[in-house]
């Protein structure tokens, strides 16, 4: 074949003129555009938001207000029907938990506003109000028994008082300042200050709650006294002691009651068993399986017309379930996982020991009471008939849990660098941005020559 015209003033190449094919030319993608450099620069984007000084901040603030308004919606659904039955408005309870979602609003606002040396002074006037409370509850005529638990007092009308919801937030509060206190003297080092009087005191608030059969309130009661030690460094000898010794108690007095050990027969159940048991379980089991993936709609749950026991209490977040699905119930894990992270964050990076210790009992008080209810739900634990925190109703657990969010907002914005950062982020007044440039403008006439003046 005769070879191809070349163009006037066109040389042929020496791999062409010799038969061979041009090697095939690799584009080089400029550094930092590939996937794997996206990613990079997503996750370090993501890593320098997380660790800035109010991530902690937001997440405590956000979270609970989240939980507070969702739950105040669940609330709504799931006890319209209830409410109806006893012959009530269809908003009755909502309106009553409504109410309480001010109030402890105002608490939370005014909780974030103390000084820390505000709260530690109220650490014993709150403890002595609570014990005298929670001492009231057992006199005849003033305590009033509700599901065959004595720990309310009758305020008047429909509302009610549970003083045992405040024994957490006394415990919290007293203990964290006892143990700072001992530990600026180096004292938490020797077995007896570190038990005493921190021990006799808890176990002084457990015996008031167990008079009235709240074994759930005495559970996290518990809790939170575990946390404070682990938090003060507690032996592992003598942790693991006092955990074996509140074992052996709660074993005895679940062997003790038949009612206790009814619930613990329930764990797992998929029927209501002999003489309808197991009912609560299993029909909260029922809600969420019949939620799927989003659930039926808001206000189209079935077991609520009647079939399950508590279901805007203890139970609600089987309801959640079943009209939200498994989106909205993740969701709310999603949160409180939130909530719980940022306790421990701000218990980790503090420098106060009495900020240390209350937030770290603030945080171990909302996820084991999270959990304990939810594991009750989910048929994982026995049923306690504990509330979800800041979900469920009842004015009582809502109005103290409340406060101690304020607690652990007052304690994330008293952070340094949380402080620098909102103090840069306030914006400054009219008259003091005038003063700023009058003071500016008089600095530059004065720097000038005479004869420009």
């Amino acid at each position: 074949m005769p070879a191809k015209q070349m163009l006037p003033g066109r040389r042929p190449s020496a791999a062409r003129a010799q038969g061979r094919k041009r090697p095939a030319v690799r584009v080089k993608r400029p550094a930092g555009r590939g996937p794997l450099a996206r990613f990079r620069r997503t996750q370090e984007q993501v890593r320098k938001a997380w660790d800035r000084p109010l991530t902690a901040y937001y997440l405590i603030f956000g979270s609970s207000l989240l939980i507070t308004v969702l739950g105040l919606v669940m609330v709504y659904s799931a006890s319209m029907i209830k409410a109806l039955q006893l012959g009530l408005g269809d908003a009755y309870f909502f309106k009553k938990q409504f109410l309480a979602a001010l109030i402890g609003g105002c608490l939370l606002l005014a909780a974030s506003r103390m000084p820390v040396k505000l709260h530690r002074a109220l650490s014993y006037p709150v403890l002595a109000g609570t014990l005298f409370l929670m001492a009231l509850v057992q006199v005849p005529g003033i305590g009033v028994s509700i599901n065959g638990n004595q720990n309310w007092i009758s305020l008047g009308g429909p509302f009610m008082l549970q003083p045992s919801e405040f024994g957490k937030l006394a415990l919290i509060l007293w203990g964290a300042d006892l143990l700072a206190r001992k530990g600026d003297k180096n004292l938490l080092s020797q077995w007896k200050h570190l038990l005493v009087p921190l021990v006799p005191v808890a176990f002084l608030l457990l015996g008031l709650i167990m008079l009235g059969g709240d074994m759930g309130t005495a559970m996290i009661l518990g809790a939170i006294l575990f946390g404070l030690l682990w938090l003060a460094g507690a032996p592992t000898r003598l942790f693991v002691g006092v955990l074996a010794f509140a074992g052996v108690i709660v074993a005895l007095l679940i062997k003790t009651s038949p009612h206790r050990m009814d619930r613990m027969a329930c764990l797992g159940a998929t029927e209501p068993g002999k003489n309808d048991l197991c009912w609560q379980a299993v029909h909260g089991i029922y809600a969420l399986a019949s939620g799927g993936w989003f659930g039926s709609g808001l206000g189209a749950s079935v077991e609520k017309w009647g079939q399950l026991p508590e279901a805007h209490t203890d139970f609600i977040f089987a309801i959640t379930g079943e009209e939200l699905g498994l989106a909205g119930t993740l969701s709310v894990l999603a949160l409180f996982a939130a909530l719980g992270y940022a306790g421990i964050r701000v218990a980790g990076r503090t420098e106060d020991s009495f900020v240390r210790f209350a937030a770290g009992g603030v945080t171990t008080w909302i996820t084991a009471q999270a959990v304990i209810n939810i594991g009750a739900v989910l048929g994982l634990l026995p049923i306690a008939g504990v509330p979800l925190p800041l979900f469920s109703y009842g004015g009582s657990a809502l109005l103290p849990t409340m406060f101690a969010v304020g607690l652990l907002i007052a304690f994330a914005r008293e952070e340094p660098a949380a402080r620098a950062a909102l103090a840069m982020r306030q914006p400054k007044s009219g008259w003091r941005r005038t003063g700023v440039r009058w003071k500016s403008m008089r600095r530059r006439v004065k720097k000038r020559p005479s004869g420009e003046r």
